[in-house]
């Protein structure tokens, strides 16, 4: 049984890459690089937009904190509405079991 520090050294690829190989991903890279640059380069008013980053994060952030004032309130009021619907069926059921206690014909019957 190999112990467990060598239990991967197997699997693992210890070859040098190839000089085409290197120069493939080069190229690659260098694309990748030349396209960022160009999508850069498109995007219109950017120093308008760094110099308003840090207006943006603040007004984020306000409306983050407002959006958790109106999420206490509207489960507020969802709680409201869903007592009074449970208070109006007890209630309802309440009278209704004092009705038919009130209306029951009595027949005391003892089985002794």
């Amino acid at each position: 049984m190999n112990s467990d520090k060598y239990i991967f050294k197997k699997k693992l690829s210890l070859r040098r890459k190839s000089k085409r190989r290197l120069f493939y991903e080069a190229a690659f890279m260098f694309f990748l690089s030349l396209l960022l640059v160009y999508i850069n380069y498109l995007i219109p008013n950017k120093n308008l937009l760094m110099q308003n980053i840090p207006n943006n994060l603040n007004n984020s952030f306000m409306l983050i904190i407002e959006l958790f004032l109106n999420i206490y309130e509207i489960f507020l009021v969802i709680f409201i509405f869903s007592s009074l619907v449970i208070t109006f069926i007890l209630l309802i059921g309440s009278l209704y079991r004092i009705f038919r206690i009130a209306k029951r014909k009595t027949k005391l019957i003892s089985y002794k």
